[in-house]
């Protein structure tokens, strides 16, 4: 159950699903994000809860995915369905000491509740000390087993071999490209060769191709726009660093996947990507300064060693959470 959303316009990451296995239950879109459209929430929202109830009553086991508008509602009728087997992923941070919007603290609290929610099993990203037997730590994952590669170690610094540096997500305030771009700034005025590969689209894209033109840096800089998975994957592998400082996550799924091919992040302490990146042994947790980003490139510039000793823990810690393995644990979760 979901809103469904018509539009002529597919960019190149997305993809329809196929299989007679799924039957799409198409609910109106809501939000309040206006004085106007939280009216007419207010008269679309009872439809709405009727038919995820009554869509619940039909199933097996209920899954939702939280947190969102349909989350919320979601996490509010299967209350009603106590001796249903439910799970829900949490795909944001469930960190309690950061700041958030009330209607996530809603859901957090209700999925967390062995009182008011049984038979629930709640997939959160990372490890946190709210844990109750509902709370089950989880992961996500973007290759196979087959797609396991022996990691290579990579020479890096030298005119010879620049520093490539990789930033994928959407180009928007809350992910920061703009700071990869002040990074790439410090290394230059520092006679350090270096490139950076922007992949992802977003409302900045402009404001970036600008800062990239004032800065002069376009012989360095390339913004290659939302990529299909293959053509991301050949510049993790070629890339020294995921630059990823982002506001708020999840479990960042290209935090992940540059570790899988032995690219190094260098990346915030949000969520549980300090846990990710064992607290620093196998990334770099950084601020949004960025003299800091540059002051830590260049000490691995200058330590060899070093710096595939932390990519080379990464490769093998991110090569242990497959398609092969997150499709087993879903199936765990379903059948217990």
């Amino acid at each position: 159950m979901a809103p469904c959303i018509v539009s002529d316009k597919i960019s190149e990451i997305d993809i329809a699903y196929h299989s007679e296995n799924i039957e799409f239950v198409s609910v109106p879109s809501f939000d309040f994000l206006n004085p106007v459209n939280a009216i007419k929430a207010l008269g679309t929202i009872p439809l709405i809860f009727w038919r995820i109830l009554r869509t619940m009553g039909k199933a097996y086991h209920i899954h939702l995915r939280c947190p969102g508008n349909m989350g919320l509602l979601g996490s509010i009728a299967q209350l009603f369905f106590p001796g249903k087997k439910k799970s829900a992923k949490y795909a944001g941070n469930w960190d309690w000491s950061i700041r958030q919007p009330k209607s996530y603290r809603v859901q957090q609290f209700l999925l967390r509740s062995t009182f008011l929610t049984k038979n629930m099993k709640v997939l959160v990203y990372g490890e946190w000390p709210d844990k109750t037997k509902n709370i089950l730590p989880f992961f996500t994952a973007s290759y196979s087993d087959l797609d396991v590669l022996p990691f290579v170690p990579r020479k890096i610094g030298g005119v010879d071999t620049p520093v490539e540096l990789i930033f994928v997500g959407t180009l928007s305030k809350n992910k920061n490209p703009d700071i990869c771009i002040e990074v790439v700034k410090l290394l230059k005025e520092n006679k350090i060769p270096c490139n950076l590969h922007l992949f992802g689209e977003g409302p900045l894209r402009k404001t970036l191709e600008e800062l990239v033109h004032v800065s002069a840096l376009e012989d360095c800089v390339t913004i290659h726009g939302n990529k299909p998975a293959e053509y991301v994957k050949q510049y993790y592998q070629r890339c020294h660093f995921l630059v990823f400082i982002s506001d708020s996550e999840g479990w960042p799924k290209v935090v992940a996947e540059a570790m899988f091919w032995g690219c190094l992040p260098i990346t915030t302490k949000v969520s549980c990507v300090p846990q990710m990146l064992d607290f620093g042994s196998r990334g770099v947790l950084v601020s949004k300064d960025p003299i800091d980003i540059y002051e830590q490139i260049s000490l691995l510039i200058n330590s060899q060693d070093e710096y595939n000793r932390m990519a080379r823990t990464a490769h093998e810690w991110s090569t242990g959470y497959t398609l092969e393995k997150f499709e087993m644990e879903i199936g765990n979760v379903i059948n217990d």
